[in-house]
């Protein structure tokens, strides 16, 4: 039933995309991820130069469609910052998203005028007690502003927002998935506007790596996409490359349409590589030349660009008929 629904919405067909990772400084205290304050790793932002040349990296291969991701260091990684890149990327990609530390209205208002798309903020685990177990310090130990970051989006007017539980964190994962459901429930009846777009992580080897609470295994995380696949049919379902290859390939026809290829979880990483500056070990690491062909192979039509710059125009902006 779930590839019935996924191919009567969306065809043969997966959206591409690839993470720039802008810096690796953070302000938390987080046990899963290798980025957290107390690491003892090096840190690094990217300056535009350094972000442009990683951008030029990524054209090459293909992608339009690009993710920007930093650690939560409100002082490195400002608002400011994010609009400066924005704008030194926007003449190349169409499609900008974000995925950095929870905003402000405004804050998210100021960027969309800027040419953001979309911002995916993943609430982790909606269980508090293990939420508060889990991060330890920073900002993100605010379980209610984490939360509410997607209502501040959906007023800013965002074009997509991404939601999903970090799976590992909570002994109870149909629980937590349960929530993750009922919170994009209603934010697509509240803010029907916008799209939206679900994500299943599990916890990857990374610096300061933890032991999962639960391990939801590869049979488990088949039967959470093909749930959500039934229970929406219009979102999007995207799975990364922290999954194997051969368990990816496998569950293209099972209601996945957006997939990361050949990504980089350190800033710079695509230029050079240094491992010591990463969020955690990647499984799949082709190249997206063989994640094309391999889409290819299986029937599916890979899209590098699924949105138009022209599309953001305004009325005033826009060519009228007679040019």
């Amino acid at each position: 039933l779930s590839n019935q629904l996924t191919e009567q919405r969306f065809g043969k067909v997966i959206r591409l995309f690839a993470p720039l990772y802008l810096s690796n400084e953070c302000n938390n205290v987080c046990d899963y991820c290798g980025f957290s304050m107390g690491n003892q790793i090096p840190r690094k932002t990217l300056s535009v130069g350094e972000t442009l040349r990683e951008a030029g990296i990524l054209k090459k291969r293909g992608f339009d469609n690009i993710l920007l991701v930093t650690g939560e260091a409100s002082r490195k990684v400002s608002v400011h910052y994010m609009i400066e890149a924005i704008d030194a990327l926007r003449p190349y990609f169409s499609n900008l998203s974000l995925e950095v530390q929870p905003l402000k209205k405004e804050e998210y208002c100021e960027l969309i005028s800027h040419g953001l798309h979309a911002v995916y903020v993943y609430q982790e685990t909606y269980e508090k007690g293990s939420y508060a177990k889990h991060h330890q310090g920073g900002k993100k130990k605010n379980f209610n502003w984490r939360l509410n970051t997607p209502d501040r989006l959906g007023q800013a007017g965002i074009k997509k927002i991404g939601l999903g539980c970090l799976y590992g964190l909570t002994e109870d994962w149909r629980t937590d998935s349960y929530f993750a459901a009922h919170h994009l429930d209603y934010l697509e009846k509240k803010y029907w506007q916008t799209s939206y777009a679900m994500s299943f992580p599990r916890l990857r080897p990374c610096e300061g790596e933890i032991d999962p609470v639960a391990n939801l295994s590869d049979q488990d995380l088949v039967q959470l996409i093909c749930a959500y696949r039934i229970f929406n049919h219009e979102l999007e379902l995207s799975l990364s490359t922290r999954e194997s290859s051969e368990l990816r390939e496998n569950l293209l026809p099972l209601g996945v349409t957006t997939m990361s290829a050949g990504s980089k979880t350190n800033p710079g990483g695509y230029a050079e590589s240094n491992a010591e500056l990463k969020q955690f070990e990647i499984s799949d690491d082709r190249s997206p030349k063989e994640i094309k062909e391999m889409l290819q192979q299986r029937g599916y039509d890979p899209v590098w660009k699924d949105w138009d710059i022209s599309y953001d125009l305004s009325e005033k902006e826009s060519p009228s008929i007679d040019g």
